[in-house]
């Protein structure tokens, strides 16, 4: 199943109010989301945005898209540059392996 996250419109007319949720990419703006992760609301001045963190760091490990508009409130809420920051972390972990030292080895070849 292809997952996005991305923003269900809530609100009345020309008052509007989004959710930020995750749900398959082939239902409807309004269909069934599978989590509510947030919200965003452009009417009050400055915008409120509140996002779970844990939550959308979560999704986004799944492999959960976000649209752009979503991309870019969850680059607002640092969510991006965290999620980011566990991935070169987790790589570079994997990547560190213990090599002897050229010293070392320079010691034993006499």
């Amino acid at each position: 199943m292809a997952l996005a996250i991305r923003l269900k419109r809530m609100g009345r007319k020309k008052r509007p109010f989004y959710r930020v949720v995750v749900a398959d990419k082939r239902n409807p703006r309004q269909g069934l989301a599978v989590a509510d992760l947030g919200y965003y609301n452009p009417m009050v001045d400055p915008a409120a945005i509140e996002i779970d963190v844990e939550k959308a760091l979560k999704w986004l490990a799944d492999g959960a898209i976000p649209t752009a508009t979503v991309k870019s409130l969850l680059s607002k809420t640092g969510v991006l540059s965290k999620f980011h920051g566990q991935e070169t972390h987790e790589e570079d972990e994997a990547q560190t392996v213990e090599q002897p030292s050229s010293e070392e080895n320079e010691q034993e070849e006499p």
